[in-house]
């Protein structure tokens, strides 16, 4: 994937996917601590502790029919290649939790893309899910926040 907003929206579609009703998308860009952060939260069917092991292996799935489930994978890979990581935490009924890690500076981090425009076609083409987005950028003169 190119940018970070398609990673984004492929983890959305696997909240969808879990029933989630809800799904909080954080993106935190700190220009002074060079990071930045994304947290993608939602408050579907969740995972079973063994499977939230797997989840990071791109040979492993919960979705019947399909052999590789990459999307996860794709995306620590995305954060490690440019110096971070990934968190997962899941519990069955409970939802799952995507923090991701960036060194923002660094050169092979991808970029962010469109990310409001990522939320808002998600929005249209799924009213019944309550959506909500912030984008803030710490450490300017002024704090820039997006909220939607």
């Amino acid at each position: 994937m190119e940018d970070l907003s398609l990673h984004i929206m492929d983890l959305i579609d696997n909240s969808i996917a879990a029933r989630a009703s809800l799904i909080k998308v954080d993106v935190r860009e700190d220009l002074k601590a060079d990071l930045l952060h994304i947290s993608i939260i939602d408050n579907g069917e969740g995972m079973e502790p063994a499977a939230a092991k797997q989840a990071l292996d791109p040979f492993f799935t919960t979705k019947p029919g399909k052999k590789a489930g990459l999307g996860l994978a794709l995306f620590a890979q995305a954060a490690r290649e440019a110096g971070g990581g990934v968190r997962l935490k899941s519990s069955p009924g409970r939802g799952t939790e995507v923090r991701a890690e960036f060194v923002r500076s660094h050169p092979d981090r991808k970029p962010l893309g469109d990310l409001e425009e990522t939320i808002r076609a998600l929005r249209a083409s799924h009213p019944e899910i309550e959506f909500r987005f912030r984008h803030r950028i710490l450490g300017l003169e002024e704090q820039h926040e997006t909220q939607g």
